[in-house]
């Protein structure tokens, strides 16, 4: 499984999304590496399909994409059982992960 956590500086929720992936892996036994990819420019955000930092990638897909979202660089939000927040939490991602 190749994990990607693809993030823009300007947004600080993506340390948050990360210390949550890791223990959504660990939580699920795998060993996957999480690549961290910095997306600096509009241009890059068009090549990734950017949809806002945090954005993660499961082999290659948004499992969180939302039809019609946005690409750019902007802080992104996600729904959770608990409200608005700017990460997924650890069982949205636990999830995400034994769906892979």
């Amino acid at each position: 499984m190749r994990v990607q956590l693809l993030y823009f500086d300007g947004c600080p929720n993506w340390r948050v999304t990360e210390g949550r992936l890791r223990e959504a892996l660990e939580a699920v036994g795998s060993t996957a590496n999480v690549e961290k990819v910095l997306v600096a420019t509009p241009e890059q955000a068009e090549e990734w399909g950017f949809l806002g930092s945090p954005s993660l990638l499961i082999d290659g897909e948004d499992p969180f994409a939302q039809p019609g979202a946005s690409v750019g660089l902007s802080c992104r939000l996600y729904r959770t059982p608990e409200g608005v927040d700017g990460s997924p939490t650890v069982g949205q991602l636990t999830e995400v992960l034994l769906g892979a």
